[in-house]
């Protein structure tokens, strides 16, 4: 069974304590999946295998702007989140698909790569890098994810409409000499968020469901 909730603005630790909750029941309940869609206010998260000197600017100067710097237990190093977004967070439990964290990482790639599709968008793979991207080199999806007991957390960021010069700040991914882009930027047009929003949970669903 797979369960849609679409959290809308929500502060990043929030997000985060609901995520927790939404594993716990996911662990206790055998056959359920929750696939979470949100956005965020700007926040830059670092993952367990981050690097502090991947923040282009000091901590005191993002506080000024109001934007936390959050450490946090996802695969991954430094990334950003920011209104525009399309966040996902598939709480799933992969005892109900295939115990393989890699083939799941896969899948949610395919997902994306599929969805970029309907949009005339042409996404693919970089051997030896989590995500996907433009020409191999302007990433357009980011993608960390932790892993307890089969159950999946944290997720992907699609970059749709939101304001890429936000990633002046850090080294995204601490991948260096490559850029990042968005659904909009690639399109040189305006995107309808909520339709984009729908057809992302319709994709999952279809693979998910």
């Amino acid at each position: 069974m797979l369960e849609i909730q679409d959290w809308g603005l929500v502060d990043y630790h929030e997000a985060w304590a609901r995520q927790r909750q939404l594993v716990d029941f996911v662990q206790n309940n055998p056959g359920r999946n929750v696939f979470v869609v949100c956005q965020h206010p700007t926040v830059i998260t670092i993952g367990k295998n981050g690097k502090g000197d991947n923040l282009l600017v000091s901590r005191d100067y993002l506080k000024a702007l109001d934007i936390n710097v959050i450490e946090i237990n996802r695969g991954g190093d430094v990334t950003l989140h920011n209104p525009g977004q399309i966040v996902g967070y598939p709480i799933f439990n992969l005892v109900n698909y295939r115990q393989d964290l890699h083939w799941f990482l896969r899948e949610v790639e395919s997902c994306i790569i599929e969805l970029l599709a309907q949009y005339g968008i042409r996404g693919g793979r970089v051997e030896g890098l989590t995500g996907v991207w433009i020409d191999k080199i302007r990433k357009i999806c980011a993608i960390g994810m932790h892993c307890s007991r089969w159950v999946i957390s944290h997720g992907f960021a699609l970059n749709v409409s939101n304001n890429l010069n936000d990633f002046n700040y850090i080294i995204p991914c601490g991948i260096s000499g490559k850029g990042i882009c968005s659904v909009q930027s690639e399109l040189g047009t305006e995107i309808e968020y909520s339709k984009m929003k729908n057809d992302c949970i319709e994709t999952f669903r279809q693979r998910f469901g």
